[in-house]
């Protein structure tokens, strides 16, 4: 038994009996609501005892002990518990004034095979505890859950957003363009790419918005990538510029070998990136506003449907010729930045403001979105769970990380639903 289960059996009623006769007679109308944080485990519960209805905490043990061993005889805040719900009684619990809290103890109240169930789940090496038993779920509560998730998971990604937001008191500009910067390092290089966007205050890239040039001096400049010496004419020149700007603003550059180019696609290297962030930059003047208050996903793809300047055509780093390759972001590499940036921040934005209508349109950008393709996606693919958009691969992404590695059955709708069925 672990504490977890035992919350699960409680929070769902998974016990044999509708009242329980013994020193007190108690019916339990209402487990009361989970409470994830610091406190009793369930709050405004309501519980008739000796039939006197009591509205107020829960707390769960698995030894009736564990009261005296975690103080809580000690915390004012357990004062307000109504009922002890334990898996072992081994021991009567006291209030202050000396009166026996009132104890449920449910270890012959539960059927052996939800237990073995749940042993099975847990102890289970299969890809995810469940891979095996998904078609025995009814599809609607896989796409409700599915649909739950995919907001979740929108509601971690905005809580990231609005804390950077916090801590620039406000400014949707700036944590915009960090949050973007580190979206086109991709997974690889995300954190050297946000350290580059801040090495570089957002205003020395503003007075340089209508000048590409200016803009790529001062990105590979303070990327690291402009302390070599060239022999070409370009690099020659984005050093020169970039000497410039470092004396004017009193810039230091980043570590150039923070950069990772191992295993990656010519395509994918930081140079490339670097060069296409610079393209979005010229092309984007007020680019916030415009993510914000766009209406179209095929608008919201075009923002950054970005080229790279002319010398990348020839070049995936400086100082090298290749052939002639256009250096476009990709549509793939498009739809990941608006799936992991762009629609969050719309997300977030309507979390700050309030407004409903923000939150429904990134959910809508979302499902408009073709489905991701990852090892993720493909396994679920594998294990009956077909996935017709993005906000579906989202939520599956969130149901692997959050709920299946960490083996959180008892808290998914699907793990829920094949712990109730009878047939397995």
């Amino acid at each position: 038994m672990t504490e977890d289960l035992l919350h699960y059996i409680w929070k769902f009623q998974r016990y044999n009996f509708n009242k329980i006769i013994a020193e007190y007679c108690i019916e339990v109308l209402s487990p009361g609501f989970h409470n994830f944080d610091s406190g009793p485990d369930f709050s405004n519960a309501k519980i008739r005892i000796n039939n006197i209805l009591w509205v107020g905490n829960v707390e769960v043990h698995l030894k009736s002990s564990d009261w005296y061993n975690h103080k809580h005889h000690k915390n004012k805040t357990y004062d307000t518990v109504v009922l002890h719900v334990v898996w072992e009684n081994d021991k009567q619990i006291v209030d202050k004034q000396g009166n026996n809290v009132p104890t449920l103890e449910l270890k012959n109240k539960v059927d052996h095979y939800l237990l073995d169930k749940y042993k099975f789940f847990i102890e289970k090496a299969n890809w995810i505890p469940c891979e095996k038993l998904l078609d025995l779920v009814e599809p609607f509560i896989v796409f409700a859950w599915l649909e739950a998730l995919s907001i979740e998971r929108l509601q971690v990604k905005s809580e990231f957003i609005l804390k950077k937001l916090m801590l620039s008191t406000n400014n949707w500009e700036k944590v915009f363009y960090e949050v973007i910067a580190r979206n086109f390092g991709f997974s690889l290089n995300a954190d050297t790419f946000e350290l580059l966007a801040k090495s570089l205050n957002i205003k020395y890239i503003s007075r340089c918005k209508n000048n590409l040039f200016q803009i790529e001096a001062l990105l590979f400049g303070q990327a690291g990538f402009l302390c070599e010496e060239y022999t070409e004419d370009y690099p020659i020149k984005l050093k020169n510029e970039y000497n410039y700007f470092q004396h004017k603003f009193d810039l230091k550059p980043i570590d150039r070998h923070l950069w990772k180019f191992l295993r990656l696609r010519p395509n994918n290297f930081p140079t490339i990136r670097i060069a296409q962030f610079a393209m979005l930059i010229y092309n984007s003047s007020g680019l916030f506003r415009k993510v914000i208050e766009t209406e179209s996903i095929t608008e919201l793809k075009d923002f950054f449907s970005v080229n790279s300047s002319h010398y990348w055509k020839t070049h995936y780093v400086f100082g090298t010729d290749s052939s002639v390759h256009e250096k476009k972001l990709g549509d793939s590499s498009i739809n990941l930045i608006l799936i992991n940036t762009i629609i969050p921040f719309i997300f977030a934005y309507g979390s700050f403001k309030k407004d409903e209508f923000y939150k429904d349109k990134a959910l809508g950008f979302l499902d408009a979105l073709r489905p991701e393709k990852n090892k993720i996606v493909m396994n679920f693919k594998k294990a009956g769970i077909v996935s017709n958009n993005a906000q579906q691969t989202q939520a599956l992404i969130q149901l692997h990380s959050n709920y299946c590695l960490k083996k959180k059955c008892l808290n998914c709708s699907i793990g829920d639903s094949l712990l109730k069925n009878a047939n397995i």
